[in-house]
């Protein structure tokens, strides 16, 4: 891992956050250089997204501009709307003989009830996050989506600790495979190497059920400076999945609505098995990172 490396230890990737810590609510803003390609799955049985489809194989348009990661539910994606429009008053997107389309995929999380539910991320708050992004380190913990994110809903109210935002870095080559993790899921957290982060043990009575009806969410963006395709981004995308299966237990549940996108900007070269093992040891650590750096917050 590369020591305090973070989703912008990809040259030319930017991160900005806005949090309300009082509602608990919050919005991530990512963007790239172009040139680039993005792809995407979704394992979660409950994801609530915009602009998926476009990153799917087969599809024309290759490339975006930005993400956005955002709490709020279904309502959040309005915060990609002020990302958006700084994104075209800058000039970018996708070049269409009438203006410039940006491309924004966004993808939620469900935290409405953990603070202000009436208080939901919409285009001013994804606009102030876009306009706070920085080449430095990312910020980690109770920040940004991360603000509101839970876990552990699976073992009873008495037991849910705060999820947040980590991220994480790791050399593959020549190459550097960065990730940025929102943890907010319904199952105990743990590190890749099997260490409890929120409990772990037994769940007293069946496993599985979400409290009061919360559906949660564990978003992650991969980004590398490395040349890959769309089928080969594909693959880095399921060892991403899979640090989600080791660190998150369960996962993929129908509850939750985990996506990972991953996001190719660079001119060198990795082998795809190298550039796998590297985002499976970047999300996981992003995890352990973001649930450590809540640790001492109430919950």
């Amino acid at each position: 891992m590369i020591e305090g490396g973070t989703l912008t230890s990809v040259a030319g990737v930017e991160v900005g956050h806005w949090s309300d810590q009082l509602a608990r609510t919050g919005v991530t803003v990512m963007t790239f250089p172009e040139p680039n390609v993005a792809a995407v799955e979704v394992r979660g049985g409950a994801p609530g997204s915009r602009e998926t489809a476009l990153l799917e194989p087969g599809m024309r348009v290759q490339m975006i501009q930005a993400l956005v990661f955002s709490g709020g539910s279904a309502f959040g994606l309005a915060a990609a709307d002020g990302v958006v429009a700084g994104l075209e008053r800058d000039g970018r997107g996708h070049v269409t003989p009438v203006a410039r389309v940006p491309i924004v995929p966004a993808a939620i999380l469900f935290d409405l009830g953990v603070g202000d539910g009436t208080v939901r991320p919409g285009p001013a708050e994804g606009a102030a996050a876009y306009g706070a992004r920085t080449a430095g380190p990312v910020p980690m913990g109770a920040v940004g989506a991360g603000t509101g994110a839970s876990v552990a809903l699976w073992r009873g109210l008495d037991h849910v600790r705060r999820g947040g935002l980590g991220s994480a870095a790791v050399a593959a080559g020549e190459a550097t495979v960065s990730a940025l993790v929102v943890v907010n899921a319904v199952g105990d957290v743990f590190s890749l190497e099997g260490d409890p982060l929120t409990g772990g043990g037994p769940v007293p009575g069946p496993p599985g059920i979400p409290l009061n009806g919360l559906e949660q969410t564990t978003l992650v963006a991969v980004a590398t400076d490395a040349r890959l395709d769309r089928p080969a981004l594909s693959r880095l995308i399921v060892r991403a999945h899979d640090a989600l299966a080791v660190c998150l237990r369960p996962a993929h549940t129908q509850f939750d609505g985990d996506i990972v996108f991953a996001v190719a900007c660079g001119e060198r070269t990795v082998s795809v098995e190298a550039a796998g093992e590297a985002v499976f040891e970047a999300t996981g650590r992003a995890v352990e990172l973001g649930i450590r750096a809540v640790a001492g917050l109430d919950r």
